[in-house]
């Protein structure tokens, strides 16, 4: 990038969800480390609305302000749009990158206006990105075809984890959205699983604690992987899950996951599978002798081979696709 020129990159996202902050960082971090010159803007996240169009719309909005202004700002040879949402209504064509089409997740009356603008900005992109195979389904054929997979990467948040023995939570949740994440499920479980002295925390959401549950709102990364190290569990029922990314940052931190086998790309369901499946119920029930068992009789390997199953999620498997695939497609004579 020659003195006085623009950007290699403008990435451009809205802060909608934890996830999808993190996973915009992550992106901007990867092209940089793949040698490209990049500014990452992120958009205020509006403020929640009854409806999920409405949302959409709103967070749309929000992007294409934001792309507008870093594309004056920073002359951009390229722009990539973090989500579906935030490619809707852009103001000039870019690379998308998926968690889920707007095709698979907004059916019915809750995507009437975009899935079809979704279906002519995305063969409009010079590259579609997905954090899995699956971000790509419902987009149209020619799209899929050629869309590159890009595994949003998880490493572990210290050098050193504690072992089980020395973690004094039993379990540890996250429940941002209370319908999606399951919180009614989450609670029967540990109700039904919980001895005298065990407690569940549950992060993302703010409410009075109960016996043997502590409610610890909204935490940032830090604090959030910090809980994650103290945990022996993290329970999961999600009703559908796109991605999933503070289950694999429970995997990543030694945690054992105990989980529904949600519908969704979901990445570590299929490693919780391969690590234990003993932990994986689709009721209270089940799921609670899914707690008894992590918490009693664990796999006494399970972080180690966590960690094995988790080598295609660390940071340089991302850089080698972002350099060798994306970033060739994405800008306009790139040459490293």
């Amino acid at each position: 990038m020659a003195a006085g020129d623009g950007v290699d990159v403008l990435v451009v996202s809205v802060a909608g969800t934890i996830g999808w902050s993190y996973g915009a960082r992550e992106l901007a971090d990867g092209l940089a480390r793949a040698g490209a010159g990049v500014v990452w803007i992120e958009a205020a996240r509006p403020s929640d609305v009854r409806t999920l169009m409405f949302t959409d719309l709103r967070e749309a909005y929000a992007a294409r302000r934001a792309a507008r202004r870093g594309i004056v700002r920073h002359r951009p040879r390229a722009t990539v749009y973090c989500s579906t949402t935030s490619a809707l209504l852009w103001p000039r064509p870019g690379a998308v990158l998926l968690d889920a089409t707007a095709a698979a997740n907004r059916r019915g009356r809750h995507g009437l206006w975009q899935r079809p603008l979704e279906r002519r900005r995305l063969p409009r992109a010079p590259v579609v990105l997905g954090w899995t195979p699956e971000a790509f389904d419902g987009a149209p054929a020619a799209v899929r075809d050629a869309a590159i997979v890009v595994p949003l990467p998880v490493e572990p948040s210290a050098s050193i984890l504690p072992p089980p023995s020395a973690r004094d939570l039993a379990a540890v949740a996250y429940v941002a959205d209370p319908a999606k994440r399951g919180l009614a499920l989450t609670l029967e479980t540990w109700r039904r699983a919980r001895r005298e002295s065990e407690t569940l925390v549950v992060a993302g959401i703010a409410r009075p604690d109960e016996p043997g549950v502590r409610f610890a709102g909204r935490l940032a990364p830090p604090a959030f992987r910090a809980l994650l190290r103290r945990a022996r569990v993290f329970l999961a029922t999600p009703r559908e899950e796109e991605y999933g990314i503070a289950a694999l940052e429970a995997l990543a931190d030694g945690a054992q996951l105990v989980t529904t086998p949600a519908p969704g790309a979901y990445p570590a369901l299929a490693l919780a599978r391969r690590l234990d499946p003993r932990l994986i119920a689709a009721d209270a029930a089940g799921l609670g002798a899914a707690v008894r068992a992590a918490l009693d009789d664990p796999r006494p390997d399970y972080a180690a081979a966590a960690a094995d199953l988790l080598v295609p999620y660390r940071r340089a498997t991302m850089s080698d696709v972002l350099s060798r695939d994306v970033l060739p497609r994405l800008v306009p004579g790139w040459r490293m």
